[in-house]
């Protein structure tokens, strides 16, 4: 597993088919939500969610969402996700979905201004500012992405440690 360490980093989604019914695995991590305090591991149906203590997290400390399906011949198959609190998450693509609105309307407004042949340097000041703060939220995304490497490689390797018990 640890040759998907690597892709982990550059891509927050990943795949694994495990050799194990899907029962036991979800009852490993069962057992692992008990006897340690390293993570907090929860579970609803086939889903685990492991994150980091409250005394360790910060604004966008990640967590690791794990679905295990069932597959044929007692094996599974195993899908990660990478993620910030599902709160930071809604809030981060609400400000995305703000600015890409509001780029729309000054985009139609400063064509509106344009056709009627009326200034519309404003209009055009505001698409710039649009485009600025996209480029501020997506770098923000970025840096909070690359800060929390280790975290994110923590959560994969407590993960590995649960699977290869």
């Amino acid at each position: 597993m640890n040759e998907n360490l690597n892709e982990v980093v550059l891509r927050p989604r990943f795949k694994i088919e495990l050799n194990k019914q899907h029962t036991s695995v979800l009852e490993a991590f069962e057992a692992k939500k008990h006897n340690q305090s390293q993570f907090i591991v929860s579970r609803i149906d086939d889903h685990v969610f492991i994150k980091l203590p409250k005394a360790e997290q910060h604004f966008w400390s990640p967590q690791l969402h794990l679905e295990i399906n069932d597959l044929e011949n007692n094996k599974s198959q195993l899908y990660g996700l990478f993620g910030p609190n599902p709160t930071v998450w809604t809030l981060f693509m609400f400000l995305h979905f703000i600015v890409a609105g509001l780029f729309v309307a000054f985009c139609v407004w400063a064509y509106s201004n344009y056709a009627l042949k009326v200034n519309y340097q404003l209009q055009v000041w505001g698409l710039i500012g649009m485009t600025i703060i996209w480029f501020v939220l997506y770098f923000a995304g970025r840096m909070s992405k690359s800060s929390n490497q280790k975290e994110m490689t923590d959560l994969y390797a407590f993960m590995s440690r649960v699977l290869d018990e």
